[in-house]
């Protein structure tokens, strides 16, 4: 089948968001994956609709193969989690660093139009200034963020180098939908929504006073594919993308306890290595250059969220 996207990570949690909702357009989508950390049942309803290869991004061939004749390729694939990353940086950096340096190739050898990364918060580190803008200096404090940064330099370079139209996209705590709550890397959102319903005690690590912006998967869905027809002075360019605001994780377990009708009693473990304690997003480039702004609060999000684990 001919395709005008290809997402990469199609199978995985903000991928699959993003083949739904250009499926539901009527787009002509291809989806790259091993499945090795997305799910073919995120793909459920609409596999006859998309055009799926299955293969890894570190592999040339088959990258090339995925790349030929799109126009737009969104890059989501990933080995994410930073706590991951710790135990195993070069699996990460071999995914993260060499699977986008190979995307990036196919891209430009098939004439793609442009090429949205998929990069992370993480690469800002413990800034001292809130919230974190895109001109900060990065101080990325796990393997894991440093591989979304090294990505987003590559990205650059193909732009300035090769002409090929790149925008890196850095998302701030995504959740919603299809996320999975049950891998040991799992984020936080789904680790706490699936911890209540089961009537036991969500872990968080810390002290729960680190604050968070947290991002619902629609408005990230929403980004990336403003990325595609946004003005081409955008392109090389990296953006945030949250919500703007920032809640401690206690306020945020307390409250989806309130939403799910669970008593508030968690359970507390020491702070992981990589951890950043605030992040909260400045959003005024993305409203700038990419004409996208936020549509869902965090209680929207959270109760949309809930009610989709609840089906």
């Amino acid at each position: 089948m001919k395709a005008e996207y290809l997402i990469t990570g199609g199978g995985g949690f903000i991928g699959s968001n993003i083949v739904r909702t250009l499926v539901a357009a009527e787009k002509k989508v291809r989806v790259l994956d091993n499945f090795s950390t997305g799910r073919p049942e995120n793909l459920l309803g609409i596999r006859k609709a998309i055009d799926l290869v299955e293969g890894d991004i570190r592999d040339t061939d088959t990258v090339r193969r995925a790349a030929r004749g799109v126009r737009f390729v969104i890059h989501t694939a990933a080995l994410p989690s930073v706590v991951r990353s710790v135990k195993d940086p070069l699996a990460t950096n071999s995914v993260n660093v060499c699977g986008t340096l190979k995307v990036l190739q196919a891209a430009r050898a098939a004439h793609v139009e442009r090429v949205v990364f998929s990069s992370s918060s993480s690469i800002y580190g413990n800034t001292k200034t809130l919230p974190k803008r895109e001109d900060m200096m990065p101080c990325p404090m796990s393997p894991y963020a440093l591989s979304k940064l090294t990505g987003e330099h590559y990205a650059r370079l193909f732009f300035e180098l090769y002409g090929l139209k790149t925008f890196s996209l850095r998302y701030f705590n995504v959740f919603g939908p299809r996320q999975d709550p049950k891998s040991q890397y799992a984020a936080a959102i789904p680790r706490f929504i699936d911890a209540l319903r089961r009537g036991r005690r969500p872990v968080i690590y810390g002290d729960g006073k680190q604050t968070r912006d947290f991002t619902f998967v629609e408005d990230v869905v929403a980004a990336n594919l403003a990325c595609c027809s946004a003005p081409a002075k955008a392109a090389g360019m990296a953006f945030n993308v949250g919500g703007g605001g920032r809640i401690s994780i206690n306020d945020l377990v307390a409250h989806l306890a309130r939403v799910l009708g669970r008593p508030f009693k968690p359970a507390y473990e020491p702070s992981r290595p990589g951890d950043v304690r605030d992040s909260q997003a400045a959003i005024e480039r993305a409203r700038k250059f990419l004409r996208w702004r936020p549509r869902f609060g965090l209680d929207e999000g959270l109760r949309k969220t809930v009610q989709w684990f609840d089906r």
